[in-house]
């Protein structure tokens, strides 16, 4: 394709086709010639005040899944913040070798993300560019919801619990992209329970419950994994933290991977694991059980500054999130 804005054709073609309408909140949405979406909430939303909520996500590794893995860790950041995703601004910068199937491709992964989260696409740019050498992905999601707004005094004895499992979203990366390399080591049956790690990659179903059972605080565990995730919290919460690296759970084939590539998995992508912090983390484990989604308690929160993971005897101080671990292999 030409570098520039893609023409109007394959903008018809290879995007517009691709996108299925169906929120009524989406007044306007993608179309020729139109730069600016509007949306409206239902009248029923508006018994509380809601106002709207968006985050974005860019994802530039050189991997196949990019669209897929940007809206869906966006939509996650509005679920993980109490807010209900609706729409995706999506915009694709692709190199100027790509050819147009890419780009249909791309649209594919998101409309395929969208439908499962039951968001839609509502608008976007797509050009090809010199300046980049992989495509760059970046979606903006579009929600409703009530804003955290201050928590209110802190209560005593908070418990830190996670859904599904640490390093999810690296492992259904490297599966999929090094996948003859791994089958010299592995068996195919290993390679195939870590891309369907893919399959659990939303938080939306664990947010929902977790605010209806008085969760305090929450966080979506994704870049620099389950380490940045607690640091992160603990650091927006003005709290110390001590979890116990045996109790945060994690699929072998998780483990195997990484090892493999000598990364740390609990520094890795973990798109799809939730970071909820409560008063009662055993009864929102069980709650979780009884919808079918696995948790567990790995520790609390304390009034000391240190943030602290235990392994058995050996004692690690937490510092500031560093570059994921995936971009040992993609950059």
């Amino acid at each position: 394709m030409k570098t520039g804005k893609i023409s109007e054709s394959i903008l018809k073609r290879s995007v517009l086709r691709q996108i299925q309408t169906h929120r009524d909140e989406v007044l306007k949405g993608a179309g020729v010639g139109e730069d600016c979406a509007f949306l409206s909430w239902k009248p029923e939303l508006k018994e509380k005040q809601r106002i709207l909520a968006f985050s974005t996500e860019t994802v530039a590794l050189p991997v196949k899944e990019a669209s897929y893995l940007a809206v869906m860790a966006a939509a996650n950041n509005l679920a993980a913040s109490g807010a209900c995703p609706v729409a995706v601004s999506l915009a694709l910068t692709l190199p100027a070798q790509a050819e147009e199937s890419l780009l249909k491709e791309l649209m594919r992964q998101a409309q395929t993300c969208c439908k499962e989260l039951d968001i839609q696409i509502a608008g976007g740019h797509t050009e090809v560019s010199n300046g980049v050498g992989t495509p760059v992905v970046t979606a903006t999601v579009l929600g409703n919801g009530i804003p955290e707004g201050a928590y209110g005094s802190r209560p005593e004895n908070l418990e830190i619990v996670v859904s599904k499992w640490a390093g999810m979203e690296g492992t259904f990366l490297i599966a999929g992209e090094r996948e003859e390399e791994l089958l010299k080591r592995y068996p195919s049956e290993l390679i195939l329970k870590a891309r369907e790690q893919g399959k659990f990659l939303s938080v939306a179903p664990e947010a929902a419950i977790a605010i209806k059972s008085g969760v305090y605080a929450m966080h979506d565990v994704r870049c620099g994994g389950i380490f940045g995730a607690l640091w992160e919290i603990s650091q927006k919460l003005g709290t110390g933290l001590c979890a116990d690296i045996k109790k945060i759970p994690i699929k072998q084939e998780t483990i195997e991977v990484c090892e493999f590539y000598n990364l740390n998995p609990y520094e890795i992508l973990s798109g799809g694991m939730l970071l909820m912090v409560t008063r009662e983390g055993g009864k929102l484990v069980r709650t979780l059980a009884e919808k079918g989604i696995p948790a567990a308690v790995i520790g609390n929160m304390n009034d000391s500054n240190d943030k602290i993971v235990v392994n058995r005897d050996e004692v690690r101080y937490l510092g500031p999130p560093v570059s994921d671990e995936i971009h040992k292999l993609f950059l």
